[in-house]
């Protein structure tokens, strides 16, 4: 790539991350129905998925029970060991999903996927909230990594919660397990 590619990429990035960030949901449904006609799952793949995508929604609902966006800097629960523990969470329900179908190429092409949309929305979130919560989230920053947790390290200014379940109702957390739920019948259904 030569250097006038990389700068006009670079000037054009916050506008292309912007839509990619904007368009993340749509395209997760694509990229699932995609997965879905693809599949050629077992009942042994769909339950090892299943076993797999456990900690994926374990993480998702434990950080989705602290999460007030845009009203607190969220620092308790998963979020004292990684700033964004949902998008870890999904990467996981991914990685499963993609074992469940029992495709490697659908493996490679969720990953990169996943490069593509998540991490410009991360360094996108990460610039909203330093503008909404300036030097105390530059501060969680320097101690919590963004993305994959240094385990038995905790982000020493958090007042560790359980979290409410109210916030997870809030948050809707609750479509992603129903959605998953209903992938995972699928595939059984699909099953060979």
């Amino acid at each position: 790539m030569s250097w006038v590619t990389w700068e006009r990429f670079l000037r054009a990035r916050p506008t292309w991350f912007r839509a990619v960030r904007r368009a993340r949901v749509p395209l997760s449904l694509g990229l699932g129905v995609i997965f879905l006609l693809e599949a050629q799952p077992t009942v042994a793949s769909v339950l090892w998925g299943a076993a797999l995508a456990l900690p994926g929604l374990g993480l998702r609902a434990w950080a989705s029970r602290h999460l007030r966006k845009d009203h607190v800097l969220t620092t308790t629960g998963p979020y004292a060991y990684t700033r964004n523990p949902l998008y870890l969470g999904s990467l996981l329900l991914g990685v499963a999903f993609a074992l469940a179908c029992r495709s490697s190429w659908l493996l490679v092409c969720f990953l990169v996927f996943f490069a593509v949309v998540y991490v410009p929305t991360m360094i996108l979130e990460a610039e909203h909230l330093r503008a909404l919560f300036g030097a105390a989230f530059e501060a969680y920053e320097r101690q919590v990594p963004l993305f994959f947790p240094r385990l038995g390290r905790r982000f020493a200014l958090s007042q560790e919660g359980s979290g409410q379940w109210s916030v997870y109702v809030r948050n809707r957390e609750y479509r992603v397990l129903l959605g998953y739920v209903l992938i995972l019948v699928l595939l059984l259904v699909k099953a060979k």
